[in-house]
């Protein structure tokens, strides 16, 4: 009797559980996305985005540090000791009307406290003066840096978007197939089953839908870790479910000019802004053959006594005084086992390595928008010929399914012909992407990446 009577409140809490997980599902919202979302996304949520952007903020703080060198130095110190043997010195006697004696005596006292102040301020510095001059480029360096970052990021988003159109194009035209098979295969069941078809024709046929079906799921399973790759490039959670319109992918023939400016583009602008630091490297270390003068001065009282200074009085024996000094120091290099010289020509290699990086860096930027010129004329072609393959391989699937019903063709010719339309089909849409990711470099070659997220 308790097991019949548990049994209705066990149907009604598996219906409750299998209701909340479909109310769940139904909650669970698809986000569409397009590429300017996508790389917006990324923009403020991208891990490198962000690094990129305190690097700059950064870069202000370096720049206040730079600076403080050029500003007062000031400091406060205190002292307490305590001597518990003073020491002596020997005295001529004759200082004390005692010729010829011998005077030991001890000075100072047991307990000694000093408190005070001090200041110390550049005047001259050359190493000061020239990191003041490189403080500007550096916070150039890092916003130039910030912008190529963003540059990287939007080209990583935009291949990896395409690289998931892609994918999903291929499963469109599996399921396509798919539907095309299992209306021939209906054909062929029907007429086994009146005695006008062969059995190894819908064995056949049954093998190609299987066939189909793993291609599918490996398809899809190479859709759902491309989704997830650009997830990750955006910085979004890898549980968010997205979709792609397809109204993005519309092919626009970029407008092919003459080369762009190599100097404008920002990998380049980079290393010539690296390059003038390097320059004030260079001059930082030469600043060190110039002598340094710096104004010191300090303010401070002494206490002393037998006993510790701290609260004590004169009745008790402790004395306290002030003292001041005001000093110009001045340091003059002479030589330094030639170690300066060393890293003045140790400078001056690496400008020259960053010249050569300048030059190779032009090379393979003038390669990128020939590369991708050409690519861009090669993928038209293509397109317009798969495009057009694609339909009369259609027009050929349409006409043999015809004649196979009318007992004009093969069940070969059929599924060659299905598969030609697969084949055709697949070809255009890698002719797409082939499109796509060379019209991110011709964009990339312009300088204008940016404008992808505008």
């Amino acid at each position: 009797m308790k097991k019949l009577f548990l049994i209705p409140f066990l149907v009604f809490a598996l219906t409750a559980k299998s209701q909340n997980s479909s109310n769940s599902e139904q909650t669970k919202q698809i986000k569409s996305l397009t590429l300017k979302e996508a790389i917006n996304y990324a923009l403020e949520n991208k891990a490198d985005a962000k690094k990129a952007k305190l690097k700059v903020e950064n870069s202000e703080y370096q720049i206040q540090e730079v600076r403080s060198r050029a500003l007062p130095q000031i400091s406060a110190n205190g002292n307490l000791s305590y001597n518990p043997i003073l020491q002596t010195t020997i005295i001529d006697g004759a200082n004390f009307g005692q010729p010829g004696t011998i005077i030991q005596a001890s000075f100072g006292q047991k307990w000694n406290s000093v408190a005070g102040l001090s200041l110390t301020q550049n005047l001259f510095d050359q190493s000061v003066f020239t990191g003041l001059k490189a403080a500007k480029s550096t916070r150039e360096f890092y916003q130039i840096n910030n912008q190529l970052t963003e540059e990287q990021v939007i080209e990583r988003v935009a291949n990896n978007y395409y690289q998931v159109y892609v994918q999903r194009q291929k499963l469109n035209v599996l399921d396509s197939n798919y539907d095309n098979t299992t209306k021939v295969k209906n054909i062929i069941k029907g007429q086994f089953d009146n005695g006008l078809a062969k059995k190894i024709d819908l064995d056949r046929i049954l093998v190609k839908l299987s066939n189909i079906s793993t291609q599918r799921q490996q398809v899809l399973n190479a859709v759902q870790l491309q989704e997830n790759a650009l997830k990750f490039y955006i910085g979004m959670p890898i549980e968010t479910e997205i979709s792609i319109p397809q109204t993005a992918f519309e092919i626009s023939p970029q407008a092919l000019s003459e080369a762009p400016n190599t100097a404008n583009r920002t990998e380049y602008l980079l290393l010539k802004k690296n390059e003038q630091l390097l320059e004030f490297a260079k001059k930082a270390q030469e600043a060190t053959y110039y002598p340094t003068l710096s104004l010191s001065g300090s303010y401070n009282f002494i206490g002393q006594g037998p006993q510790m200074p701290i609260g004590g009085k004169p009745a008790d024996g402790v004395y306290w005084s002030d003292y001041s000094s005001i000093g110009l120091n001045l340091k003059v290099p002479i030589f330094t086992g030639f170690g300066t010289r060393a890293k003045v020509r140790q400078a001056e290699i690496n400008l020259k390595i960053i010249k050569e990086d300048l030059n190779d860096t032009k090379l393979a930027l003038d390669l990128s928008y020939e590369n991708a010129k050409t690519q861009i004329d090669n993928s038209i072609i293509t397109i317009k010929n798969q495009k057009e393959n694609a339909k009369m391989s259609q027009e050929v699937l349409d006409n043999t399914k015809n004649n196979y019903i009318q007992g004009l063709a093969s069940l070969t010719d059929l599924l060659d012909a299905e598969n030609a339309l697969t084949e055709a089909q697949n070809n255009y849409t890698s002719a797409i992407l082939d499109y796509k990711l060379a019209e991110i470099q011709l964009i990339k070659s312009k300088g204008e990446l940016k404008n992808l997220a505008k």
